[in-house]
């Protein structure tokens, strides 16, 4: 594991609280789903669902990604480590793009 991927991320609280608030609210989702399949429900009905559930997941990636692009990335450039963290961030977004 690189020094990189070891290092702790320090968010705010506010952060912390939106992120936090969106991944229940996923998770009320998923529950929901979960409900909707035990009822038998309209197969487009649970499609929708879970395409809401996607794009919520997405939000959150976007968010994390972005947070970790303007603090870590920028703090690991500051203090020399910037090849990896740039490696390791172009490889995350690979990772989200398929």
């Amino acid at each position: 594991m690189s020094d990189v991927q070891k290092t702790v991320t320090h968010r705010n609280d506010e952060a912390k609280a939106q992120l936090q608030n969106r991944l229940k609210r996923v998770e009320g989702q998923v529950r929901g789903v979960q409900k909707m399949i035990e009822e038998n429900r309209y197969c487009v009905d649970v499609l929708v669902q879970l395409a809401a559930i996607q794009a919520a997941l997405k939000k959150v990636n976007m968010l994390l990604l972005e947070d970790h692009a303007k603090h870590c990335v920028t703090h690991a450039v500051k203090h020399g480590n910037g090849d990896e963290a740039l490696s390791e961030l172009m490889n995350i977004i690979a990772r989200f793009s398929k």
